[in-house]
């Protein structure tokens, strides 16, 4: 026998030893035969109509017109292959790469398209679509980036939901005091990050359990800010809660690239925040001496103490500027969309961007790609609701909860959270 093949050996035996993981090859399946069934083989009469470019774009794309049923064949076939595929390879105990799931589901979704917007003739409109998808996910962002600095730190962070909605009513108050949304969004991160100081005093100095605490601050804010609002803020909304709303800052040329430009870059200046927070946070959780501590204090407490990190103070200082980056996604549910404060506007957005960053396994990519998803499923909602599908909106209004419960089971595959994660440390 060669060498090669002798150190090959043990490899394969222990290759043919791992079991099987079956759950993702079954779902394939299942989606690749509900799309042949339903969006092929029975389908729907009529043509579908895929607008990607709009009116000033730097250089027009014609409309894409399909045959809704040979559409939904054609893309439904080349999922039966794709499931045919992961089959093979969970067989074959080979792993499938990260782009599989992403592609698996775009045709999906393309394919659903085309038979949602048959049989009159409807109209989607991707600019639409992608534009409000970005639009619902900023808060989620916001909220997963918040969380994920937070539990990266050791400190679980129930207590988003809360920080969101203070942001919100404090970017709303100050903005309509001042008249000048750009000071409702300076105000904004101070609300997160007050919220965020009580977390931490009971989490660090009193060792209170940690997901007690969020819950019992996410109520808190919403008494609160319910209090001020029926008392002040309805008596007299012109002077405490009157709609300011952030310019949009469209960039020259990249605004006017057709489908993307108007998406990315024709967006108001919290949205470029987000992009900016995102990029810094993957770079500096990673690659700095600051992510590295706070990744040892959220892993290891007590060896990141012997080489001189201070746990609670670093653990401390970071969970306040997480609970400013979720305040300034609380500013985009007023100044950021142009509306006024209501009562427990943040509507759950919390705890879906908490399932956001569990889905992206405590990665800022990962995190911003399942947020986005998330408001993607929203924004598919109103969009086949505006074009009268026979699809009942609320069931696509359940899809960001189907999935968040899904990932917080542990449906997307094995995560792990950082392991001294809501463990008060004591020196």
């Amino acid at each position: 026998m060669s060498a090669q093949t002798a150190e090959a050996t043990p490899a394969n035996q222990l290759k043919s030893l791992t079991p099987i993981t079956w759950k993702f090859p079954i779902v394939y399946t299942i989606l690749a035969l509900v799309s042949l069934i339903s969006f092929g083989i029975i389908g729907r009469d009529g043509q579908t109509t895929f607008r990607i470019a709009t009116g000033g774009d730097l250089f027009a794309i014609p409309d894409v017109v399909v045959s809704s049923t040979v559409a939904g064949l054609i893309l439904s076939l080349i999922l039966v292959v794709m499931a045919a595929a992961s089959i093979y390879f969970a067989i074959r105990r080979v792993t499938l790469a990260g782009w599989f799931p992403m592609v698996f589901g775009i045709i999906f979704v393309v394919s659903f398209l085309a038979w949602a917007g048959g049989g009159s003739g409807g109209v989607i409109p991707l600019t639409t679509l992608l534009a409000g998808a970005l639009a619902l996910s900023v808060p989620l962002i916001f909220g997963a980036m918040c969380g994920l600095v937070g539990e990266r730190s050791g400190i679980i962070n129930i207590a988003i939901e809360g920080q969101l909605l203070a942001g919100a009513f404090l970017a709303a108050v100050v903005a309509s005091v001042v008249k000048n949304p750009y000071a409702g969004l300076l105000a904004a991160p101070i609300a997160g990050a007050l919220v965020a100081v009580i977390l931490t005093f009971f989490a660090v100095k009193y060792w209170v359990n940690q997901i007690i605490i969020g819950v019992v601050l996410n109520v808190l804010v919403v008494g609160v800010t319910s209090f001020l609002y029926s008392t002040v803020l309805s008596e007299d909304p012109e002077l405490w809660n009157a709609r300011q709303k952030l310019p949009d800052l469209p960039i020259p040329l990249l605004s006017d690239v057709p489908l993307v430009g108007r998406v990315l870059f024709d967006q108001n200046i919290l949205v470029y925040i987000m992009y900016v927070v995102v990029i810094a946070l993957q770079i500096f959780v990673f690659r700095s001496k600051w992510g590295l501590r706070m990744r040892a204090v959220g892993e290891h407490p007590k060896a990141a103490d012997t080489v001189g990190i201070k746990v609670n103070f670093t653990r401390v200082r970071n969970t306040l500027m997480a609970g400013a980056i979720a305040g300034l996604g609380g500013a985009f549910f007023t100044v950021g969309s142009g509306l006024a404060f209501g009562k427990e506007m943040s509507a759950g957005q919390g705890y879906i961007a908490l399932a956001a960053m569990i889905l992206g396994k405590w990665n800022p990519k990962g995190a911003l790609l399942a947020a986005l998803l998330f408001g993607f499923s929203k924004s598919l909602g109103n969009t086949l609701q505006s074009i009268g599908t026979p699809v009942a909106n609320e069931l696509l209004l359940m899809l960001p909860y189907i999935v968040t419960v899904l990932a917080v089971a542990g449906f997307v595959g094995r995560v792990r959270p950082p392991a001294a994660e809501g463990v008060p440390y004591v020196k």
